[in-house]
Parts: C-alpha cells; structure tokens; sequence
C-alpha cells in the first residue's frame, strides 16, 4: 500500500491577472471573429482557457528544452498525431532503416494497440492518428529502440499484420459500395465490420505491446504531470487528470471591438506603374493588390488559474518518482507554472499586433484550502466614465478589495503576494499600502 502524501502547506495555489491588451486578436471563432460571453448583462470579450494553456504548455516545454528555467533537465511531452512519423525517422536516423520499411512497420505496431489512423487513401492523413495524443517526447525514439532490437520477429509479423489490413480494407470498400441502406444501418454495419477485421488481424506480441504503452504512457513528463491528458483509444493507457484548472478570460468592461480594414500593396503592380510611360499605363496598375477586413479588440481582461499541489506530487508518484523526487519536480513545476502564467502568450497575429509583448497590469497569487475565483468582482462591469478613471487601475482596485474581504471571512486562505509591470498600478499599490513583489519568484510560497 503507498504512503499517503503529505503536504507541509497549502494544497492550492491561486493565481489572478490583470492585462490591458490593446488592437489584438489572439483567439478567434469559426468565422474568424473575436470570442465574446455575455455577463453581468453585457457583452464581454473572451480569451479561451484553451489557447492560454497551450501557450504556457509550449513556452515551459521550450524553456525545460533549451535548459532554461527550473524545469531545465526533465522530461517533457509533445502533443501530437504523428507518433507513426516521428517513429519512423528514429528508425531511419538512428537505425538505418529505409523509409519504405520504416513508416508502414510504425504504423502497423502503433494501430495494433488500439490507436486509429487516417483514411489510407488519402496521403496526407494515412500516416496520423486520428485523435492528438499527448506522450513523452522520446516515445518514438523509444519505440524505433524496440523495433530494432526484435526486427526479425516484428518484421515478420507486420508484414501479416499490412497485408491482412489492406486486404480487409478493399473487402469492406467493395461491401460499402453494395449496401443499400440507411445511414444508421449502415453506421451499426461499418461498426460490426471493424470489430470483426480487428478480431481476424494478429495480435501484437506480448512483449511488444508493454514497450509501446510504456513509452506512451504519462512517465515522468512534467507538463503532462500539470496539464493532464485524456485517451480512450487505449483502454490499458493511463489517463491524467491534470494539477491545473484554468479559466477563461473576458474583459472587466463591455466589448468594445474594431473591423479594420486593410489594403494590401501588389509590389509587381507598383514597380509597373512606377516605371509607366504615360498615364494611361499607370492607370491600368492602380489599387491595391487585395483588400479585406479583421476584427481587432482592445480592453482589461482578468483570468483565473489554480495549481493543486497535492494532484500534482500525486501524478508524478503514479508516474513512478519517489517521493523525494515527486516534491522536487512538483516545486520546480509550480515555479515554472506561475513563470508561464505571468509570460506566455497565445501567438496568434503575432506579427501584425506585437501581442505577445504584454506584461500584466497586476499578478496576485496566494495559498488557500481549495480554489478561489474572482471573477464575480467584474460582474458589474467597470465604465470609465461613470466610475471616473482607466479600466485597468480599477479593476486592481477591486480585485485588491475582493481578495482582502474574502480573506477577512475566511480562515483557509493567505493574504497573498502581487506583482505588477506598470508604474502606475505601483502607485496605485503604494496608496494602498500593498508591498509588491519585484519579480515573478516571488509569487511562489
């Protein structure tokens, strides 16, 4: 029986930001508009958890790579389709396989576990798995390893193992074209059929299969520890229920929003018509090259995320560390969440908004016996006018109020630290008499 973990303080850290985020567009929707929810009885616009968690997923994963931060040195993950590929160019870099080997022995091993591929007759999809699956990124390396040391055995079975699939396929394409009947029926028959062509394929080797849920199992890898991870294709395949809920962020005021249009210059057009001979040539080069429109917003925003402590030291004991090597990567984990919290951001429009540029108005953090969040403080939304002063030192104001009326109510909560990049939210911090932190460090226990 494992030893309960222990924690010497709090299990949960809270973190609350504020940012004023000007002419950007970091997340749209289907329409390529601007994300907006409506509260407090107006419009708001949003800024989804998802595109946040990525961006601070892959800011720490780039950090630990490049041996910077505190995660320097610890295995992270990829989330990706292509762990077919990604096997295949360990076996052809690392073994010397030939490419037309390589790829379809990949393919072959990892469908044979359970995961589903792309239609076969279409090339840019035959080689991806049809769901994102989150791993270690030595999984492929890990599994070419194997390959290579049992090739004899492995190269004999995958050879049946393609050979029966392909044959299976044209059968049940030739059987679609046949059918008549109705989308239904004809659901609950491809089901049958795939069940049925799965029962006559053989099975991987035992020992092969263990390798392949081993190197695609969570292990030690830091950011699946935090984010977690969920697969059902894999029955035998452990699922992660991440240390890290995170919500969405809307603006503390109404949505404000700009269709900006755009003209695009022809640099071929203009080179003729700076060189026309006569009006008339000139003429035939004017306008622009293309032209369109793209929604912009600007506003405060407030977002919200809670690390579970306990969650955390929890995933990485279950995912084999000891418990002295659980609490080390768990405290190197937290610094470098509320580093990517406070730094990373999501990179769309990047270049045309300079948005990843950003520093938050206000960063509070502090410890408490279960998760808090703040967002009811906005549910009257700030008005510049009315209230008398820019939305972004209000909205410290209040979210500053917030916390300290909880904190006097409550006995499982801290009194918190906070950070800030402008100078006058400092001063607004001096009047208070609120010491701030002078770096990102600081917001940890």
């Amino acid at each position: 029986m494992s030893t309960p973990i222990a924690l010497t303080g709090h299990q949960f850290l809270s973190l609350h930001l504020l940012e004023t985020l000007v002419a950007v567009l970091p997340v749209r929707d289907e329409n390529g508009a601007p994300k907006s929810i409506v509260y407090g009885g107006v419009e708001r616009h949003m800024i989804t958890s998802q595109a946040r968690r990525r961006a601070e997923r892959v800011y720490s994963r780039d950090r630990a790579n490049a041996q910077k931060g505190p995660l320097a040195g610890h295995t992270m993950g990829v989330r990706t389709r292509e762990w077919a590929l990604a096997t295949a160019r360990a076996l052809e870099t690392r073994h010397g396989w030939p490419k037309e080997r390589a790829l379809p022995t990949a393919r072959a091993v990892l469908q044979a576990i359970g995961l589903k591929f792309g239609d076969p007759t279409k090339r840019t999809v035959a080689n991806l798995t049809k769901v994102l699956l989150f791993a270690p990124a030595d999984a492929g390396d890990r599994i070419a390893d194997h390959i290579h040391a049992e090739q004899e055995s492995i190269s004999a079975w995958a050879e049946n193992y393609i050979a029966l699939s392909e044959a299976a396929a044209a059968a049940k394409n030739t059987k679609g074209r046949r059918r008549k009947s109705s989308p239904q029926d004809e659901a609950e028959a491809n089901t049958e059929d795939t069940e049925t062509d799965a029962a006559k394929l053989p099975a991987l080797p035992k020992a092969t299969r263990s390798v392949l849920l081993t190197a695609l199992a969570p292990r030690d890898a830091i950011d699946i520890a935090l984010y977690g991870r969920f697969l059902a294709e894999i029955a035998d395949s452990p699922n992660v229920d991440g240390a890290i809920q995170s919500s969405h962020a809307f603006t503390v005021h109404e949505a404000e929003h700009t269709d900006d249009f755009y003209a695009a210059a022809d640099d071929a057009k203009l080179t003729r018509r700076s060189n026309a001979l006569d009006f008339l040539d000139a003429a035939d080069d004017s306008g622009a090259g293309m032209t369109g429109y793209q929604s912009l917003i600007s506003g405060t925003f407030y977002r919200h995320a809670v690390l579970d402590r306990l969650k955390l030291q929890q995933n990485l004991r279950a995912a084999g560390m000891s418990e002295q090597d659980a609490q080390s990567a768990a405290s190197a984990a937290e610094a470098e969440f509320v580093n990517a919290f406070v730094n990373a951001f999501p990179q769309a429009k990047k270049n045309s908004t300079a948005s990843t540029g950003a520093l938050p108005a206000l960063v509070l953090a502090f410890d408490g016996d279960r998760p808090f969040n703040y967002a009811a403080a906005f549910q009257r939304p700030i008005d510049e006018v009315a209230d008398g002063g820019p939305a972004g030192e209000l909205a410290v104001r209040r979210l500053l109020a917030h916390h300290d009326f909880v904190c006097r109510r409550r006995d499982d909560i801290t009194a918190g630290r906070v950070l800030t990049y402008e100078p006058a939210i400092h001063a607004v911090l001096q009047e208070l008499g609120v010491k701030d932190a002078d770096s990102v460090e600081e917001l940890t226990a």
